[in-house]
């Protein structure tokens, strides 16, 4: 039998707030690791050096919120925080649970706990009166120095 996955109802939290008022359209959450987690170099005769990259633990991650919702003014409040005290500041978290169902009733919650988080762009803004749908969201990014992933 073909393998199935049936997915949706992804739950998302910040600072153990879920975000729920003001998700946006398309990608709501991107979590992306932009650095290698290791690099390999060869060399004569075929000798071979694997060297950790501790940079490859680092995550980026984009949330795009309805502008103006209670979401975005909860998350623009933290980046206020950020801002006005920086070397004060606890690092934000982040989860993303994906549900997957297989088909056959059961489902697996695919987890993504992010650790170590702070804003690294302020909200961009565009106003525009020919109905461009983008003016609507505010994009929030954020870097994080760890993430696990679970399933279970």
């Amino acid at each position: 039998m073909a393998t199935q996955s049936f997915t949706g109802e992804d739950t998302v939290i910040f600072d153990d707030r879920v975000l729920s008022d003001g998700l946006s359209n398309g990608n709501v959450v991107e979590i992306t690791y932009e650095n290698d987690k290791a690099t390999v170099q060869s060399g004569k005769d075929g000798n071979t050096i694997f060297a950790y990259n501790a940079a490859g633990s680092q995550i980026t991650c984009k949330i795009r919120i309805i502008r103006g919702s209670s979401d975005d003014k909860y998350l623009n409040g933290k980046l206020a925080q950020q801002d006005a005290n920086f070397v004060g500041l606890t690092a934000f978290t982040a989860v993303l649970v994906k549900k997957i169902g297989d088909g056959a009733g059961n489902i697996v919650n695919d987890s993504y706990n992010l650790s170590g988080g702070v804003f690294t762009r302020g909200v961009d803004v565009v106003s525009n009166p020919e109905g461009d749908a983008e003016q609507g969201t505010s994009i929030y990014q954020l870097k994080f120095a760890k993430c696990v992933r679970t399933l279970g």
